[in-house]
């Protein structure tokens, strides 16, 4: 189980740029990430995303409190929480992929391919797309917007939603 607690600057919209800071708390650790901003050059004309992650792991679960409190402190906005369970396989002989299933709440379940790669960006993508072909997920849509917004799209939606009187 992960639980993803999403924030933003509130001089610019992470929704817009799709950048992420996150806090992820799971069994067994925590730790702070950011993804950068998304261009022309992080999307392949197949979908595939291809970001550099900065990722700081913290002590323990515990510091998770300490990682949300400094980011409010800064003056980060609180954007959404996305519970999800997640299981991770990885080929003994390719440690740097991975391929993951997650079942995110209030969304349903999700299929990510990921690379950890120095190489270049092409060869990255080559290998995810490989992957996928291999797994023979082409007849699956290919979704490119993060959980964090999807789940804000299906609460908004709910939001919106008329409701109905006794």
């Amino acid at each position: 189980m992960e639980t993803d607690t999403y924030y933003s600057r509130p001089d610019v919209d992470f929704l817009v740029t799709v950048e992420c800071l996150r806090v992820r708390e799971r069994d067994g650790g925590c730790e702070v990430t950011y993804k950068p901003a998304s261009d022309s050059t992080t999307h392949s004309t197949t979908g595939v995303i291809a970001k550099q992650e900065t990722n700081v792991a913290l002590a323990d679960t515990a510091q998770a409190a300490h990682a949300h409190a400094l980011l409010e402190a800064l003056g980060m906005v609180r954007l959404a929480r996305v519970e999800k369970s997640r299981t991770c396989y990885r080929a003994s002989g390719r440690p740097e992929l991975s391929v993951v299933v997650d079942t995110v709440t209030g969304l349903g379940s999700f299929v990510e391919t990921e690379v950890v790669s120095a190489g270049s960006h092409q060869e990255a993508v080559r290998q995810l797309e490989e992957t996928e072909r291999l797994l023979e997920l082409g007849p699956y849509p290919v979704v490119t917007s993060p959980y964090r917004d999807l789940l804000l799209s299906v609460q908004a939606t709910e939001d919106a939603m008329p409701t109905s009187m006794p």
